[in-house]
């Protein structure tokens, strides 16, 4: 029976998390007065993410939406059938739409997917909404031309993921490339092959109430990674994976993460930045309340020798580790081969950096470890009210300065 266009119930599926209509809070906002130490920390002015002429995310009701319908194009939702091309029609139709769109993911059922491209821009504004599963193909020959993509949205504008299903990535990577105004929320991504969630050239996203689990041994297995993106908002996210549970790379600008619960993994990492004699810039990124557990590392910023550019304006506060191996490390000799890294003088510069109501223990007998440059010493290093116990601190080519209560204590 044919289906009327204006009628049409519409269920698609959509992976990853992007979220726009964002307010990243002033420095002032979480309670630190950086106008004290000026020398030390530059505020990070509030964003206004929309202007007048942007489509606000969330204005249209559910109901308002035409919708679209997978089965409609085939989809079978079994778990075995192969519904790429399903999903392929039903986002042509969607992303041709002149009225707003909804895509429903239906609850119960399995969709099995090959390697898929949701290409933009689009006429108007999309909502994914997914409530059962996505299942990435497990034979590896499909990913044969592209081995860094499973599910990517390029150069989608006004676009939200959301609905409480699962992204089982049995397969690679869900990416967001060169989308703005997103928002991926409420969903569980699990058991990628590589990073789970992946911000590329995006602007305005915003990231929350997100559940990412891979097993702990698990290589490369980055929870959510934010390279090339400029105001992006993560929050209420529980990661536990087998490499860092938040990794921030080169051209990664105005990043604020809050509510974070961070275990197993490598923890909350800035970089690595300058691989290959790069140049590299990360700044204005504030962190502000989060759990770790057991993770490797936890506030982490590495870069290479031999790199150049910087990681400025970053601030962590109102984080509590627990079991830690590495509470607070800058490795600026940061080295991730088989072999020996050549021994360069230049460096990504690390400057301006706040470790604030920072609580815990560690696994390891250094708690503190800022392995600096010695043409490039880290500066405006300062550590407020940070208490992780006995063990102690290690501080080479730091400029630092102690407020408050601080163990252990850079000498």
């Amino acid at each position: 029976m044919a289906v009327e266009k204006n009628t049409f119930s519409f269920i698609l599926i959509v992976l990853p998390l992007i979220s726009c209509c964002v307010s990243l809070h002033t420095q002032e906002d979480s309670g630190y007065d950086f106008r004290a130490f000026p020398s030390y920390v530059r505020l990070i002015e509030g964003v206004k993410l929309h202007n007048s002429s942007k489509i606000e995310i969330g204005r249209y009701s559910h109901f308002n939406k035409y919708r679209i319908l997978a089965h409609n194009f085939g989809a079978q939702g079994d778990g075995s059938t192969d519904d790429t091309k399903a999903f392929q029609k039903a986002w042509e139709e969607a992303c041709s739409s002149s009225s707003a769109v909804n895509v429903l993911v239906p609850k119960g059922k399995n969709y099995l997917l090959r390697p898929i491209t949701f290409s933009g821009p689009c006429k108007s504004e999309i909502t994914i909404q997914i409530a059962g599963t996505l299942v990435a193909s497990n034979d590896r020959s499909d990913y044969s031309k592209d081995g860094r993509h499973w599910l990517l949205f390029d150069s989608v504008q006004n676009l939200i993921v959301e609905g409480g299903g699962t992204i089982n990535g049995n397969g690679n990577a869900l990416t967001f490339d060169k989308c703005t105004n997103l928002e991926v929320k409420n969903l569980k991504i699990k058991n990628a092959q590589q990073i789970h969630l992946s911000f590329e050239k995006c602007m305005n996203v915003e990231a929350s109430n997100l559940v990412v689990n891979a097993p702990e041994k698990s290589p490369n297995t980055d929870g959510i990674h934010v390279t090339g993106t400029q105001i992006i908002q993560i929050s209420s996210c529980t990661i536990g994976t087998g490499d860092d549970c938040i990794s921030i790379v080169s051209g990664s600008k105005k990043v604020r993460a809050t509510d974070i619960t961070c275990g197993p993994g490598h923890g909350i990492s800035i970089g690595s930045l300058g691989s290959g004699n790069s140049e590299a810039y990360v700044s204005d990124v504030v962190l502000n309340g989060a759990k770790l557990f057991g993770t490797t590392n936890g506030l982490r910023i590495k870069t290479w020798q031999g790199g150049s550019g910087s990681a400025s304006n970053i601030k962590f506060q109102n984080v509590e580790m627990q079991n830690v191996k590495n509470p607070i490390i800058i490795d600026q000799s940061y080295c991730d081969q088989s072999k020996p890294c050549k021994e360069q003088s230049s460096a990504v510069q690390v400057n301006n950096v706040v470790y604030q109501n920072i609580k815990g223990t560690s696994s390891s007998n250094v708690a503190i470890d800022f392995d600096c440059s010695k043409k490039y010493p880290c500066q405006g290093i300062v550590l407020q009210n940070v208490n992780l116990g006995s063990a102690k601190a290690e501080c080479n080519n730091v400029n630092f300065k102690n407020i408050g209560t601080v163990m252990p204590y850079c000498s």
